[in-house]
């Protein structure tokens, strides 16, 4: 029996920070993994190439949707007729239906909608799932041991606050979270210790460095998103319209559609009309989100912005 200590690395400050503390410790048979969810900014995919270059060698793995998709395809041309769905909808679900290879935007369609804090099985279905069918179940069914790191901290939210840091899920595969007392300064501590850079998106308004934008993205980090990344902004609004034509309802959006508008009542909500611009243009307003703040809004701000204190 082997023991195998696997890394997840999402080219954050908090699983670098792991994977240098693993190296440190020089714990035997050690892996570094990246799951590619296809929703990433350009910059964080060169960060996780820097730190397969300078740091430790890191494997990329990616779910893939295509059966799901393909399943879903017939369950649309058979099922939706028999409940009623109009055949215009299942035809322009059918033409939209088909793999684009990106794994964010395949799992949307296949769900017929994006992940949101209440329903987030983006986590699972993008970084969970693929590490344990593409590298922990291979390592498993030969009946060998796995530690799983996971660089998570008890600050970062409530239910991350009870989380032991050694856990026996069975079968072999034990989940492991060193830096779960750490904190966010301690991480890029960790950085500065062994010499190497962070994100630079961390520099650039981010809170954090995983998908661009997260359905987590604080309001702030939303408009400096669409200040520094247009083509993100862009790009979303894209997959809301893909995403809406593979749906039953015709509609679906990156963020919840939050009917706050009293004269927009019976104003029909699309992926147009309640998209990610619009949320956007929230972001541009005080708190409340009613009062439009010009200086928010027109404000480029310094080129350097960290919540992390970085740029002092």
């Amino acid at each position: 029996m082997t023991k195998h200590n696997i890394v997840s690395v999402s080219g954050g400050k908090d699983s670098t920070a792991l994977l240098l503390l693993a190296i440190e410790r020089d714990v035997e048979n050690l892996q570094a993994v990246f799951a590619d969810t296809g929703h990433e900014h350009a910059q964080t995919y060169e960060y996780v190439h820097y730190l397969n270059d300078h740091v430790f060698p890191i494997r990329w793995v990616r779910a893939d949707f295509r059966k799901d998709i393909e399943r879903k395809r017939e369950y649309v041309r058979t099922k939706w007729p028999e409940k009623g769905v109009p055949q215009e909808s299942v035809e322009r679900a059918l033409a939209a239906l088909h793999p684009t290879g990106n794994p964010f935007l395949d799992l949307c369609m296949w769900k017929g909608r994006f992940p949101s804090t209440k329903a987030r099985f983006c986590s699972e279905e993008l970084k969970r799932n693929p590490i344990i069918e593409q590298v922990q179940m291979p390592l498993l069914e030969k009946g060998d041991t796995i530690w799983s790191w996971q660089g998570v901290r008890a600050d970062e939210s409530l239910a991350r606050r009870n989380l032991p840091e050694l856990e026996d899920v069975g079968g072999g595969l034990w989940n492991y979270r060193p830096i779960i007392n750490w904190t966010a300064q301690d991480c890029f501590d960790m950085h500065r210790k062994h010499g190497i850079k962070h994100n630079p998106l961390y520099e650039q308004g981010m809170g954090r460095v995983g998908c661009m934008p997260c359905i987590h993205a604080r309001k702030d980090e939303l408009l400096e998103i669409s200040k520094r990344f247009p083509e993100e902004i862009k790009r979303v609004s894209e997959w809301e319209r893909i995403v809406a034509e593979a749906s039953k309802r015709g509609m679906s959006t990156f963020f919840a559609a939050v009917q706050d508008d009293p004269t927009a009542k019976n104003q029909n909500i699309s992926h147009e009309n309640f998209g990610i611009y619009r949320m956007v243009e929230w972001s541009k307003t005080s708190r409340g989100g009613t009062q439009y703040d010009f200086l928010r809004s027109t404000n480029d701000g310094p080129m350097c912005s960290s919540i992390y204190g970085l740029c002092e």
